[in-house]
């Protein structure tokens, strides 16, 4: 549900740089971007939010597309310029960047997924399985551009320019929607909001059901106590999955090392990490958002689900024991084999995949469906908070290794 910048092109720069710039470049360009991109997304979905009953969707949708778009082609203009002269203002500029398109991005995909929410299940899960598959494809790139690239700005301004026509394509589909017949079934207008107390139940996929809260005039802002109470369960899971996930990938695994990478092999140095790292995990995160789709166990009340979420846990202390390097404090290396850490991705992965996908289709469908939409929005705030947490937990457990 988000977009990656591919970071070797977001920061292009002469070999005259200053020694005070490359020192933040390089050992503080990753704070910067993490705060840039996490700190205004929270904001924007609480805007979001706010907005759902006084912005329509397709206001909101458009006008991130929009924006996104045109940030992109500002970056695609600003490859090919020598930047020697003002570092600092383009690393401010970067920055900007990164704010700017986090923030669309953010409003962009939680006023879709909250849109889904007036769906059956089965959309919802194609949306989230679709963030995945970008993320998959994003991995394949990276490897194809590690493989055949020679020239940094060629390769920036490659992936700057397929995100741009990503974004063009996107504009046009959403603007296509309303002219599909089952799209309009499940969009069109039905009962008044009202703010339930939050314990009834209204089934979601039935035809007999409303469809689509209109927008009130009497109540601006939805109801936001029954949502989270509502989606409390649910909302701890997801923030649990999103924390072990993120404490682990990429912090720790993009530091392990595959053992024979004194042989000099390509596949052992260059290519270990992408291919061990970001292309499995990718892929196994998609499979396990795919899975969703025939599978849908355990229930939303089931506490078998948090229980496999607590599960989870067990991976941290796995990664840990791995060929982790530099080790300073923590000198027990336990898996002396490099297929452990690419067994490991693949069930941090899968795991993932399938328990926050399951988790985040349940939401919209467990309130009353005058609330559908704003309670999507409140979902989407719950994987940017485990994000946060695990992200900022990560340097500490490097630390502690």
């Amino acid at each position: 549900m988000e977009l990656s910048i591919p970071r070797s092109s977001g920061l292009v720069l002469s070999h005259s740089k200053t020694e005070a710039i490359c020192c933040i470049v390089t050992n503080y360009f990753e704070s910067y971007l993490a705060i840039a991109s996490t700190v205004p997304s929270l904001l924007c979905l609480m805007a979001n939010f706010l907005l759902v009953n006084r912005a329509p969707v397709h206001v909101r949708v458009l006008t991130s597309l929009t924006i996104m778009l045109a940030v992109f082609m500002v970056m695609i203009a600003l490859v090919k310029v020598d930047t020697s002269s003002w570092t600092r203002g383009f690393f401010t500029v970067t920055i900007v960047s990164v704010v700017i398109v986090s923030s669309s991005s953010t409003i962009f995909s939680s006023s879709i997924f909250g849109l889904t929410g007036f769906f059956p299940m089965r959309n919802s899960q194609a949306m989230i399985s679709g963030g995945a598959m970008g993320g998959a494809l994003s991995a394949v790139a990276l490897m194809v551009d590690l493989a055949v690239s020679r020239d940094v700005q060629e390769s920036a301004v490659a992936f700057f320019l397929i995100a741009a026509i990503f974004l063009g394509l996107c504009m046009g589909l959403y603007l296509l929607l309303p002219r599909l017949e089952y799209a309009r079934y499940y969009m069109r207008p039905a009962h008044p909001v009202h703010i339930f107390s939050g314990e009834e139940e209204l089934p979601q996929d039935s035809p007999s059901s409303p469809l689509l809260l209109p927008r009130s005039q009497e109540s601006h802002t939805p109801p936001l106590r029954p949502i989270l109470k509502k989606t409390a369960g649910l909302g701890f899971c997801i923030i649990y999955i999103f924390f072990i996930s993120s404490l682990i990938f990429p912090a720790i695994s993009t530091n392990i090392e595959s053992l024979h990478k004194a042989s000099g092999s390509p596949w052992t140095t260059k290519f270990f990490v992408p291919l061990t790292v970001f292309l499995l995990y990718n892929f196994a995160d998609l499979c396990g958002r795919q899975i969703t789709a025939w599978i849908q166990v355990p229930g939303p009340k089931s506490k078998v689900l948090p229980g496999l979420v607590f599960l989870r846990t067990c991976l941290v202390p796995l990664f840990m024991l791995c060929n982790y390097q530099p080790r300073t404090h923590l000198t027990t290396m336990l898996f002396q084999s490099d297929v452990y850490p690419m067994l490991f991705t693949c069930l941090l992965g899968l795991s993932h995949g399938y328990l926050s996908t399951l988790a985040l289709i349940y939401g919209p469908k467990i309130v009353p469906r005058e609330l559908a939409e704003a309670t999507g929005v409140v979902m989407s705030f719950y994987p940017i908070a485990g994000l946060a947490l695990g992200t900022s937990c990560s340097a500490v457990l490097e630390h502690l290794i």
